[in-house]
């Protein structure tokens, strides 16, 4: 490996653990804790740093396509967690608000009983009209197209 895909496959590593503690900041200092789409956008982060530890200890190509498509999948996560906030579409029936207008009272109670804490399609955070989804979709995918170009030009 070469010394430049090196440090590449070690920023892109950062990137990934940088974004996890991101999270973690805005969960346990900002007192903003996550929705269920925020966790799922996590977890690919973890792969992606882990598989990029691995291949820069290892020199193998095939982590390194492992960390790349976590960057990829935490992205591809925020684009629907996007679209979800925008309203462009309804997120998974436990976290996001729904039509209320053709429930009787008890199945409203019960929907509002079993509601998580922190919906999906709200939006806690926004900087220059973009959300945390908004800003991990296109971090994110941008970190994934920077993991292909290392593993290919930076040979």
């Amino acid at each position: 490996m070469k010394r430049t895909q090196k440090l590449a496959y070690v920023l892109l590593t950062g990137f990934s653990v940088a974004m996890i503690l991101g999270a973690w900041g805005f969960e346990f200092i900002g007192e903003m804790p996550p929705c269920k789409l925020c966790y799922y956008q996590r977890y690919p982060h973890w792969v992606a740093a882990g598989a990029g530890l691995l291949a820069i200890v290892t020199g193998l190509g095939l982590l390194a396509y492992l960390a790349a498509a976590g960057a990829a999948v935490s992205g591809i996560v925020g684009l629907y967690h996007t679209g979800v906030e925008r309203k462009w579409w309804e997120g998974p029936s436990t976290c996001t608000s729904s039509d209320v207008s053709n429930m009787s009272a008890d199945d409203l109670f019960n929907q509002i009983m079993s509601a998580p804490l922190v919906r999906c399609d709200e939006i806690p955070w926004e900087l220059f009209g973009l959300s945390m989804a908004n800003y991990n979709a296109l971090l994110s995918l941008g970190a994934a197209a920077l993991w292909v170009y290392a593993i290919k030009k930076l040979k």
